[in-house]
């Protein structure tokens, strides 16, 4: 299980280790755009939405990544305290119950209007922009994807881990 575990890592973190690089291209373009309009007096709604669709790939392609590095939000008021066995059940518990249910419900509803929107090969947000919004909405697949991968690398870990057999090759 665990060497499964650690195929499903994988993914996210070659994912993260790549899309990483859309922070330098985010403040390089946010930076131009800043130069441009206030120095130069020049705005183009296309490079706003440059800055858009970076941030929102940055975002929804590094979530995966984030659960993996244990860098998301939660609070620690009571878990910081418990035993690794209860911290695991709790995270099993949170993963199975919470985490891949949701991650379903997003891509359930969300299908309909990506589906709708590569049918059409959805256009520019905003007039001048770019003419991309099904891969923009394309996004939060890919999200939903990688956040389950991560899940379910998250949870063959916490099984292996409430089952005690962490150390042995069988895991």
């Amino acid at each position: 299980m665990l060497r499964l575990a650690d195929r499903l890592d994988a993914i996210n973190r070659i994912t993260g280790q790549t899309v990483r690089w859309l922070a330098l291209l985010l403040l390089a373009a946010q930076f131009a755009i800043v130069l441009l309009r206030y120095v130069f007096g020049i705005g183009a709604i296309w490079a706003d939405e440059i800055v858009l669709y970076t941030h929102a790939s940055l975002f929804m392609l590094a979530s995966g990544y984030t659960l993996l590095m244990d860098r998301h939000v939660r609070v620690d008021i009571f878990y910081a305290k418990w035993s690794p066995r209860g911290k695991s059940m709790l995270d099993l518990a949170g993963h199975c119950l919470l985490l891949l249910p949701s991650l379903a419900v997003i891509a359930w509803w969300s299908w309909p209007s990506i589906r709708a929107s590569w049918a059409i090969r959805e256009g520019a947000i905003s007039v001048g922009g770019l003419p991309f919004s099904y891969l923009l909405k394309s996004l939060t697949l890919g999200f939903c994807a990688l956040l389950a991968i991560q899940g379910v690398a998250l949870i063959l870990r916490d099984l292996v881990r409430l089952s005690g057999k962490e150390g042995t090759p069988d895991a």
